[in-house]
């Protein structure tokens, strides 16, 4: 019998579970829905709530939110604007921007401003009402002296919303109840534990209520974020004419410069920390030399 069968025979409970596991890692094996439906209605039993959203087994045991719920006449809509401009002067148009914003009844979230080699760039996001979408990305394109790209997307958080109306409403019936709970009760203990549970039902009323406010108010109003520069090539989305010329000899110019600046930056450590290494260097030319005098 080999060496190779020897060792096989003597190791294989270890071969065996190094197999099993490279086999379960493979796999992935989904998680069993019954699980997920014990889960579900445990949590639903222990909270008194119901499971925030329907879930449906997808392929692959991905679970998938259920489709949504179509009779619900006004939906919520989350809206996120991005447009990138070419511009003359980034500092002039972001103030512009920023005031246009306030004047349509919105405001500014943040805004950034950089000037390497001499190219402005920079962005600036804001906030505006939903019903003055339209206005505001009108007035954004003629800022620019070109709309490289622009793009406008939306999430539907309808689904969520009422969801939570639902939890809320369920869990302001059970807070009531112990209300009606508290008024019978008699015993200190008792008393105690009531105020507890309404204590509890209120915080996660309020957390609830927390969700469903930003929610709404996300919809009622739009973020846009616009890119500026004075050149195409330092905006986040390429431009239509990849290759030009006189692009590529801009960029090449500025590589060159940054390759001084680099080459001098190091000029200058090698020189303030000369005190360390010149010496040393000195040091050791000097008993290189006297070696080489004792062997001649």
């Amino acid at each position: 019998m080999s060496r190779v069968q020897l060792w096989i025979r003597k190791n294989w409970q270890l071969l065996l579970i190094v197999g099993l596991t490279a086999l379960l890692l493979r796999g992935g094996a989904p998680i069993p829905r019954t699980l997920v439906s014990n889960y579900s209605s445990l949590e639903s039993a222990k909270t008194g709530l119901a499971p925030m959203a329907d879930l449906s087994l997808g392929r692959g045991g991905i679970y998938q939110e259920a489709a949504p719920n179509l009779e619900v006449e006004e939906r919520l809509v989350i809206q996120n604007s991005w447009m990138s401009l070419l511009v003359k002067n980034v500092r002039e148009i972001q103030k512009m921007i920023i005031a246009k914003a306030e004047e349509l009844g919105g405001y500014m979230v943040d805004s950034y401003l950089d000037s390497p080699l001499g190219v402005d760039s920079g962005n600036v996001t804001v906030r505006v009402p939903e019903s003055k979408l339209n206005e505001a990305l009108d007035y954004f394109r003629g800022l620019g002296v070109r709309v490289v790209s622009e793009s406008l997307s939306g999430r539907d958080v309808t689904d969520q919303f009422v969801d939570l109306e639902a939890r809320i409403a369920t869990l302001q019936k059970t807070k009531l109840k112990f209300e009606e709970i508290l008024e019978s009760a008699v015993s200190v203990q008792d008393i105690l534990e009531v105020q507890r549970q309404i204590i509890s039902l209120q915080e996660q009323i309020d957390s609830l209520k927390g969700r469903a406010d930003y929610l709404e108010k996300s919809a009622q109003s739009v973020k846009i974020t616009v890119y500026l520069s004075t050149d195409e090539l330092a905006l986040p989305f390429a431009p239509a004419q990849p290759w030009r010329p006189q692009a590529i000899f801009k960029q090449a110019t500025r590589s060159l410069i940054k390759t001084f600046r680099s080459v001098g930056t190091l000029g200058i450590w090698l020189g303030v920390y000369a005190i360390a290494w010149l010496p040393l260097l000195l040091i050791i030319w000097y008993i290189k030399k006297r070696v080489k005098k004792k062997v001649y």
